[in-house]
């Protein structure tokens, strides 16, 4: 089992981090081999994360503390979570690929 908590809901992107909405962005790859941009929103709303597409479409998903880190929130579709780096997970529901932030169990913030 994958322990990890998120350590917020976004980071600053190239552009200053924030969208015009005053949301955080985060690297996504939106559809089947989509090149990675620093163009999604996320809202963050207590334990629930809305990740909005630059075409209009958004995903949820909820923050769990169960160890798992995070969970589609519609349930429509299975998520999946891989370590992707130092300090970074990357979320995966359907063709569609999200990066974020996040702190591993026990301090380690790697891949090791």
């Amino acid at each position: 089992m994958l322990c990890l908590a998120l350590a917020g809901c976004g980071r600053p992107s190239g552009s200053g981090g924030l969208a015009d909405e005053g949301h955080e962005m985060i690297p996504c790859a939106i559809g089947a081999d989509a090149a990675w941009k620093d163009d999604c929103p996320v809202e963050h709303d207590h334990d629930l994360l809305t990740i909005r597409h630059a075409d209009g479409g958004f995903r949820r998903f909820l923050i769990v503390h169960d160890g798992r880190g995070v969970v589609p929130a519609d349930g429509a579709e299975n998520a999946a979570i891989l370590i992707a780096g130092k300090g970074e997970i990357e979320l995966r529901a359907g063709q569609d690929r999200y990066r974020l932030p996040a702190q591993f169990a026990g301090g380690r913030n790697d891949a090791e």
